[in-house]
């Protein structure tokens, strides 16, 4: 049994202690001020009835979504495929605004669950469905039909949201849009440690096929060579990621390029085996939309923007200047 390299092991405590200050951070600030005390009544709700599900929540998706994008970069050998590329994200968001339309977003069912996100997972299971009937030829699952076929689905859900959008009455479109840009307001504790149990699970059983994304990162050929069962890892690698999406989203909404910047940023600091690449890509998803989020709530306060507009804010400029770094640097 080989020793974990003592780098990884550096790696992952740093990034934990990040998480750990980025919560820390997130706790105590807000549109109220700095808050911490737990004395007043006040200040005990917002802390922990505000303010400590948003963390959770953003701790959960922000990881999900992270090893979601590392598991779909892996299977398709491109860092620039994320967890919405495949088009689950529409079905989520399809949806929801059909909820949304119904008026049906605040109805509760048995144990305190909310329809709304259940509508959104109903969606995005759908088209992963759909994506997994289309792709699967003669027992094999086709990455590539996966790929072309998502996007096509992607752009058959933004044309069924326009029309959705533009039949829907004013109150109902400012709703959806407001929900496709995102958001950790979430006081649902049922909900909440859903998210945390299927995030943990999601990250353990990926770390099970760690072997097998390094093996497919060579290609399937090579992987079959190394005795990799590659059409059962693609298949169970596939249903894993896009489980997680469909969850993500329809729990918190289009939180953009967390899954995308994360594991391109973690594959520079922590190199590309799988075996370190997830575990610090949850840490650093987490400790991203953590930070996001606060930012979120408190940059033009008392007014809170949504969390999807600081990801996709911050992380494009991350983003493309990484990019810009590495070619100069060649």
């Amino acid at each position: 049994m080989k020793l974990i390299p003592f780098r990884n092991i550096i790696i992952i405590a740093v990034l934990l202690a990040i998480v750990a200050a980025a919560a820390l951070l997130s706790l105590c600030l807000g549109s109220s001020g700095l808050k911490l005390s737990l004395a007043d009544a006040i200040d005990k709700s917002i802390v922990l009835d505000i303010r400590l599900p948003r963390i959770l929540l953003g701790f959960a998706v922000g990881g999900a979504l992270s090893v979601a994008g590392v598991i779909l970069q892996g299977l398709f050998r491109n860092p620039l495929v994320e967890p919405y590329t495949t088009g689950i994200s529409g079905g989520a968001v399809l949806g929801v605004a059909i909820c949304i339309t119904f008026g049906l977003p605040l109805l509760q069912l048995p144990g305190g669950f909310l329809i709304l996100p259940l509508t959104g997972f109903a969606g995005s299971f759908l088209v992963i469905l759909l994506l997994y009937i289309t792709a699967v030829r003669s027992s094999s699952l086709n990455i590539q039909n996966v790929l072309l076929t998502g996007v096509m689905f992607s752009f058959i859900s933004s044309s069924l949201m326009l029309l959705i959008m533009a039949l829907s009455k004013a109150e109902s479109l400012e709703r959806i849009i407001l929900w496709m840009m995102g958001s950790l307001d979430q006081n649902n504790w049922g909900l909440i440690e859903t998210a945390l149990i299927l995030s943990g699970l999601s990250l353990a059983a990926s770390c099970f096929f760690a072997i097998d994304l390094n093996a497919l990162s060579l290609g399937e050929e090579q992987a079959a060579h190394l005795g990799i069962d590659i059409e059962r890892s693609k298949r169970f690698l596939f249903i894993i990621a896009s489980l997680i999406t469909g969850f993500c989203v329809s729990v918190a909404g289009v939180i953009g390029f967390v899954g995308l910047l994360i594991p391109h940023f973690m594959r520079i600091i922590a190199g590309r085996d799988h075996r370190i690449l997830l575990i610090s890509s949850f840490l650093g998803g987490s400790a991203f939309l953590i930070l996001s989020d606060t930012i979120a709530r408190t940059i033009i306060a008392p007014q809170e923007l949504p969390v999807g507009v600081i990801t996709g804010l911050t992380g494009g400029i991350l983003f493309i200047y990484s990019l810009s770094a590495r070619k100069a640097s060649v």
